[in-house]
């Protein structure tokens, strides 16, 4: 299919988009049937749909204006169901935050759109790479702001934070198979273009690498459950984005896959916990697991497949990730401590659970938000085969790159051993430190409202004050000049130019009325007119050579 005549492009599947259709199918299945159980209303379901139905053509988008469509459907999608619970102011606001710091980093993919128009004269994503100098790193920048921004990445991770005060249901759809794992896929999809700049691709793998380091220190510091799986999120997608940057793509996305099991698995386990038990406090969940053996039994296999514990999924992924980072033993260093990380925040969350003691019964589930569980605790366990030899040929295979090496013996020993010591040193510490500055997200929601929300609205109050006292002022000078004048005529000249005069003050008002028409104080509104002249900019440099 091809959506603008002369461009082309469309929609279409390979392995790649095959096995994203097949996770978000999972997840999304298993999210919905959770929902239905906690009496979710058709709003959240509709909302829901719509938002699968964007990372659909996310995944399928063979061109970047198709791509661009799912993507602002998906931001849109989340804004709305983040603040699902419209009523509560906080989560509102969350849900702006979370929608104003993606959105500042789509517009990364707007530019990459028209520097690939102007340099690249194709919007189709396997054309990118070809594209002249400077247009295709222009085109590989704006790709990249997008895609961290969307996958959480440093510096744009503390969104993620504020989008826990979602409902749980769509926590576990948003960190698993959309939204975050959308900007992880495009970094995988567009390979060949960060590969071609020489610069993009290292610049990914170490932010890549850097997020999971810095931010699986984060998690680890947590004491909400909620809060330490987001910064997971964040330090697993991190894996996902180095493996993009280093050319192991067969474990980059097979670290998407199992991740997408292991975290909505997570999630909803905790879904359950802050319906039943009302918290989701670390402390406040002491034994939590013990009080319902299918919800505690699939948390202990999620917790110890995010903690890397062979033979679980993510033991495995993960090194397949790694083997691309084998010829820098730096990059190598940093993905073992943050695998050790992955480890350490994953026996925390194990070690509050099981934990004995804390009081209470057990307690009753509906069938509905148990049965999710059991598949989804199977998935997170058994996809660690995804790296066994003859499956990893056959998965390579499927996703065209059947060169790619899979990680040494030793590597796989060493970080398996590395995840159960870790795991055994956890439990056997029980006291881990929580310094203020990973508690706090490294302050980065601070530093981002310092550093660019109030410049932004001390500009924009600046930028009030002229249109207010200087255009819109000249405007209402020239209308009461037009009136004085006409006064003037009425009594000396002829009547009849009394009109002339009335209509230039009309025509003065109404252009003022129109000046006046964009200034809503509306943010979005203002990122929409950004764009609308960054396309009239982009169309004037395309007509003008």
């Amino acid at each position: 299919m091809t959506f603008l005549p002369g461009w082309p492009g469309g929609l279409a599947v390979d392995g790649l988009s095959a096995v994203l259709l097949v996770t978000l199918g999972a997840v999304l299945a298993a999210v919905l049937v959770f929902a239905a159980g906690e009496g979710y209303g058709a709003r959240f379901f509709g909302l829901t749909l719509l938002f699968a139905a964007a990372m659909a053509v996310t995944v399928t988008a063979t061109d970047l204006v198709l791509l661009l469509m799912g993507w602002e459907v998906m931001g849109a999608m989340s804004y709305a169901l983040i603040g699902h619970d419209w009523w509560d102011a906080r989560r509102v606001g969350s849900a702006g935050v979370a929608f104003l710091t993606t959105r500042a980093a789509d517009m990364g993919l707007y530019a990459a759109a028209g520097f690939a128009v102007a340099g690249a004269h194709s919007l189709r994503l396997d054309d990118l790479a070809a594209a002249g100098a400077p247009w295709r790193d222009l085109i590989a920048a704006g790709v990249v702001v997008s895609a961290l921004g969307k996958s959480a990445q440093l510096p744009f991770s503390f969104w993620l934070s504020r989008a826990m005060d979602g409902p749980s249901p769509v926590s576990a759809l948003l960190h698993s198979a959309t939204m975050v794992a959308a900007g992880a896929y495009l970094l995988l999809r567009v390979h060949p273009l960060l590969a071609a700049t020489g610069w993009a691709a290292t610049l990914v793998t170490w932010a890549g690498a850097v997020t999971a380091l810095v931010l699986g220190a984060v998690a680890l510091a947590q004491r909400d459950l909620k809060q330490l799986l987001a910064a997971s999120t964040c330090a697993q997608i991190g894996f996902m984005v180095l493996g993009a940057g280093a050319g192991a793509l067969g474990g980059g996305t097979a670290q998407l896959v199992a991740h997408a099991a292991v975290k909505s698995l997570l999630f909803l386990c905790a879904g359950v916990w802050l319906g039943e038990l009302g918290t989701k406090r670390l402390d406040a969940l002491q034994g939590a697991a013990r009080r319902h053996r299918t919800v505690g039994a699939a948390f202990g296999v999620g917790a110890l497949a995010l903690a890397g514990v062979p033979p679980l999924s993510l033991w495995v992924t993960k090194d397949e990730v790694l083997a691309g980072a084998v010829g820098s033993p730096a990059l190598l260093a940093v993905g073992l401590a943050a695998s050790v990380l992955s480890a350490a925040y994953a026996a925390k969350a194990l070690l509050a659970a099981f934990r004995p003691g804390g009081g209470g019964g057990a307690f009753r589930v509906p069938l509905a938000q148990r049965a999710p569980l059991v598949p989804l605790a199977c998935a997170a366990a058994a996809l660690g085969a995804l790296g066994l030899p003859p499956v990893a040929d056959a998965w390579r295979r499927l996703l065209g790159v059947p060169d790619e090496s899979g990680p040494g013996p030793w590597m796989v020993a060493l970080s398996g051993v590395l995840a159960v010591v870790t795991v055994g040193a956890v439990m056997a510490v029980r006291r881990i430190p929580e310094p203020a500055w990973a508690l706090r997200w490294l302050w980065s929601e601070d530093v981002a409202s310092a550093m660019v929300v109030r410049p932004a609205f001390a500009m924009a109050r600046a930028l009030a004050r002229f249109d207010d006292r200087v255009v819109d002022g000249a405007v209402r000078g020239v209308a009461r000049g037009g009136q004085a004048i006409a006064g003037l005529a009425g009594r000396r000249v002829e009547f009849r130019l009394d009109g002339l005069v009335a209509a230039v003050g009309r025509a003065a008002r109404g252009l003022g009325a129109l000046a006046r028409r964009p200034q809503t104080g509306q943010v979005h509104l203002y990122y929409a007119q950004a764009a609308v002249v960054l396309a009239v900019l982009v169309v004037v440099a395309v007509l003008a050579g």
